[in-house]
């Protein structure tokens, strides 16, 4: 593996270098197609993924069929936090959301990576506290704020991790993304369009006033950006 690949994720680059070369030799770079489901719920993690581009979301999923979106990671973080805390597998889908590429690792060599108590294990700890305020702040998202101000907010975490200003979305997958049904995402993207905020066409959303969706979104995407600043440095982009 190119060493510079790896600095395309921001924990991985903010690794040690002893603790980098630890881990390269064990690195796999994989392409991640929209849609590719890389754990599902109930099962045990294979793999980690440290995303490069691209954005991987957590789904929870119910017995009627309908499901939710509770966390996102993009290139600054990592999927597979159960693997550090021996938990094996999870209750919810992992899944690509937007196209990319990630460095992934066998769920077994991670573990003996951490078993040491080494600078990855301690900035893998600091990254499962951020990523658990996201989580947090998500769920009183949903249960709280309008569909247009979490419509919003969802935008920008996507936006943050799209390479450009348009992205590939249909109005069926937002809704269920955001655990609503269609006709309010309907309404609630209407309403973001008609301010000139987004463009929005068959699947393809566009990004035109970025600070104006800062201003629609509701106060829940600036307290997750800014606490992963405060723990890791970086801002979900």
């Amino acid at each position: 593996m190119q060493v510079a690949i790896r600095f395309q994720n921001h924990l991985l680059a903010a690794l040690a270098e002893d603790d980098a070369r630890k881990l390269e030799p064990w690195l796999e770079l994989v392409s991640l197609p929209r849609g590719e489901i890389l754990a599902r719920a109930g099962q045990p993690f294979e793999y980690a993924y440290f995303p490069l581009n691209g954005m991987i979301s957590v789904v929870a999923l119910v017995s009627e069929g309908l499901g939710a979106e509770v966390a996102t990671v993009g290139n600054e973080g990592m999927m597979g936090l159960p693997i550090l805390f021996g938990a094996g597998g999870s209750p919810f889908h992992v899944m690509a959301q937007l196209s990319g590429e990630a460095l992934r690792i066998p769920a077994a060599k991670l573990e003996a990576a951490i078993a040491d108590g080494n600078g990855l294990s301690t900035m893998l700890r600091t990254y499962s506290q951020a990523f658990f305020v996201q989580t947090a702040q998500n769920a009183a998202c949903n249960t709280l704020h309008p569909v247009s101000r979490r419509g919003a907010r969802w935008l920008l975490a996507t936006h943050d991790r799209a390479e450009g200003d348009t992205f590939h979305l249909t109005q069926e997958f937002l809704a269920f993304m955001l655990g609503v049904a269609r006709q309010s995402v309907g309404i609630a993207v209407g309403d973001l369009q008609g301010r000139g905020l987004i463009e929005y066409h068959r699947g393809e959303m566009h990004i035109l006033d970025r600070p104006g969706l800062e201003a629609a979104s509701c106060e829940c995407y600036e307290i997750v950006r800014a606490e992963f600043s405060r723990l890791l440095g970086v801002a979900r982009a």
